[in-house]
């Protein structure tokens, strides 16, 4: 039974008193409504539109796009040979853009290259360092560079990122002396003296063994603890692994796709994903006609079969169907794609990426093979 309103108290100090409020005081009814907040627009660090680079005859970048947003960690992932050193040097202003439109920090680095370069700082795998010279007079002689000039200020600059990077006690060794991960560790401690918005780090971790190389990693992703923009090139997908909030795969010159790790794996995998082996792979082929099977992946020399599901719950019934059609199951187990699944299944599609990925996304009844 429903319960009809009460009345409702007229609105003035005779409404009040009739409401048990003192007089004077509004009703929450007659108090207007708050507007809603618009959300804070997401500023654009990096823009480049449709942009293309030559050297001679080859095509380095071929109407690569891409944005990078402000605090945030964008990786660049893709084969040697794919743009990713090429689009550094072109978002710095070390290279001009042979077509497209380049944007650093609202700038064309090609008219304010100075300035944009001001605000950044690029890490490469081989950084530029004067080996006759210690770590503390590299350092010193970037402070210089920057404008940070040989005072104390300087000073305690250099120490401070000395120690941040674990090269403190090595300051006074002249650089030659030093391994390759010190040097990077040095690099590092150089790229952070004149406080850049925007840092560009280029295979940081090439040369490196595991050990240095998960310390660079880490060290890269406390650096955007305080609110700096990053933006790593890397062929590795291990490295882009937990530390890209945005990924963009490239590929000869273009961008095959881009977004979060989370809306590509949604993009390509929107349904549950089994891993399968069996005695015999091609056995498994017989999967796809199963209720409930969305995709089938079958086996690379890289990696297991693999179905979609529209429900986990649909397993058992899978096992059950393929021991019945003579399948010897192997392996059996619900799988979470990776970015490295992520990578191959990109490029898996390039047939697909004339329009720069945007269609990457298949059908729910599409196979990625």
């Amino acid at each position: 039974m429903s319960i009809p309103p009460g009345p409702v108290a007229p609105l003035g100090d005779a409404g009040a008193q009739a409401a048990g409020r003192p007089a004077g005081v509004p009703s929450f009814e007659a108090l207007p409504a708050m507007p809603a907040m618009p959300a804070a627009p997401v500023e654009m660090v990096v823009s480049l539109d449709g942009v293309g680079r030559r050297f001679g005859a080859v095509e380095a970048l071929a109407g690569l796009s891409l944005e990078v947003p402000e605090r945030s960690v964008t990786v660049l992932l893709g084969p040697n040979g794919a743009g990713k050193t090429t689009a550094i040097r072109v978002i710095t202003g070390a290279l001009d853009a042979h077509q497209g439109e380049v944007r650093v920090f609202g700038l064309d680095p090609a008219v304010h290259g100075e300035e944009v370069r001001r605000r950044c700082c690029v890490v490469s795998a081989k950084p530029a360092l004067y080996d006759r010279l210690s770590g503390f007079d590299n350092l010193m002689y970037a402070a210089e560079l920057y404008g940070l000039g040989r005072k104390e200020r300087a000073r305690h600059r250099i120490h401070a990122a000395a120690e941040r990077f674990g090269i403190e006690h090595a300051l006074d060794q002249q650089v030659g002396g030093y391994s390759t991960g010190m040097k990077t560790r040095l690099a590092l401690a150089r790229s952070v003296l004149h406080e850049p918005d925007l840092l560009l780090f280029d295979e940081p971790t090439s040369g490196l063994d595991p050990e240095s190389s998960k310390a660079v990693l880490d060290m890269i992703r406390d650096m955007t603890v305080g609110g700096t923009t990053v933006v790593m090139c890397t062929h590795l997908l291990l490295e882009a692994e937990g530390l890209a909030e945005q990924v963009v795969v490239l590929e000869g010159g273009r961008d095959l796709v881009a977004g979060t790790p989370d809306e590509l794996t949604r993009r390509f995998w929107p349904n549950a994903v089994v891993r399968l082996a069996a005695e015999d792979p091609t056995s498994l082929g017989t999967v796809a006609d199963l209720p409930g099977v969305r995709a089938f992946e079958p086996a690379t020399p890289e990696r297991p079969a693999a179905v979609q599901l529209d429900d986990l719950r649909r397993v058992p019934d899978i096992v059950v169907a393929l021991a019945a059609r003579g399948v010897r199951l192997t392996r059996v187990e619900p799988h979470e794609p990776s970015l490295e699944d992520l990578y191959f299944a990109v490029r898996g599609r390039r047939d697909l990426a004339d329009d720069g990925g945007r269609q990457l996304s298949r059908r729910p009844q599409e196979p990625l093979s």
